[in-house]
């Protein structure tokens, strides 16, 4: 498959430069601009070793131009787009995309207007930053909406960085994105409380997130070896109610409903490894400390 011939990215921050990086080391693209507000470009790989070139403004697309990439917080994508309108028609066989999980393509109508092809284009992956975070979009899903057109060059695109693809209905993009928010962001807050309680275990806080990630990193891999039914352990995946009202009985009130409301759902997930009447007993425990 041939690498696209012009891509400019909106916008160098973590998902910008993160997916320019990674596009040119899978070797994605012919040529890469990175437009930005600031006269320098911030310093990153891209730039100091001459990768790809930096714009202070945003650049009005050449001919020869596969792809535009709109880099930008959502709320400053309205703007993106009546600026990159007003530089006048797009130029041949052009799409625009931006990288908003949960918004779909009617931001992009005046671009639409002005006869670009538009879509969305949004890496699943947790982009923290933006030199090493290219290394995580080959193998990841890049969840796409838009029209027929720009759908099938973000599936190329997706192809030649090493992704699969997943095709959102434009009105369902707030629910894959809220999907994509409890599997990432919402890990960091599990992990500190669990953390939390390690150190009034007794555990130095220097040991205690040390001490959860080989924990974290081996259930991941028991998921992707044996699916999330197969890969629960633990005292509710054994149906032992004792050692669930022990730890229930140790916790603060926050933790206690935290610890609560994740075992509901755990019970759930294990509804048909566990007896009925054990599902039953815990499901009413865990409902006890919610009401």
């Amino acid at each position: 498959m041939s690498r696209v011939e012009r891509v400019i990215i909106v916008g160098p921050g973590r998902a910008g430069l993160s997916l320019g990086y990674a596009m040119v080391q899978q070797d994605a693209v012919g040529e890469l601009l990175v437009c930005g507000r600031r006269p320098e470009p911030p310093a990153h790989p891209l730039f100091t070793q001459g990768l790809a070139e930096y714009v202070f403004g945003v650049a009005t697309p050449e001919r020869g131009t596969e792809a535009v990439f709109l880099a930008v917080p959502d709320g400053a994508l309205p703007e993106f787009a009546r600026t990159l309108a007003g530089q006048g028609e797009a130029p041949p066989r052009c799409s625009v995309f931006h990288l908003s999980g949960a918004l779909g393509t009617d931001l992009l109508a005046p671009l639409h207007a002005r006869g670009y092809e538009v879509g969305t284009f949004h890496p699943l992956q947790s982009l923290a930053h933006p030199v090493t975070a290219a290394e995580r979009i080959p193998g990841s899903w890049v969840a796409l909406t838009g029209s027929p057109t720009a759908l099938s060059v973000a599936r190329r695109i997706a192809s030649l960085l090493g992704c699969r693809t997943l095709e959102v209905p434009e009105g369902r993009r707030p629910l894959y994105h809220a999907a994509a928010v409890m599997a990432s962001n919402y890990l960091p807050p599990l992990l500190d409380a669990a953390a939390r309680l390690l150190e009034q275990a007794g555990v130095p806080h220097e040991d205690a997130l040390p001490a959860l990630l080989p924990l974290v990193q081996g259930t991941l891999r028991n998921i992707e070896e044996l699916g999330l039914e197969k890969a629960v352990t633990g005292p509710v995946a054994r149906g032992d109610t004792e050692t669930v009202n022990l730890h229930l009985r140790a916790l603060e009130p926050e933790d206690r409903r935290l610890y609560a409301l994740l075992g509901r759902e755990l019970t759930r997930l294990a509804a048909d490894v566990l007896p009925p009447e054990t599902y039953e007993a815990l499901s009413e425990r865990f409902d006890e400390e919610l009401t």
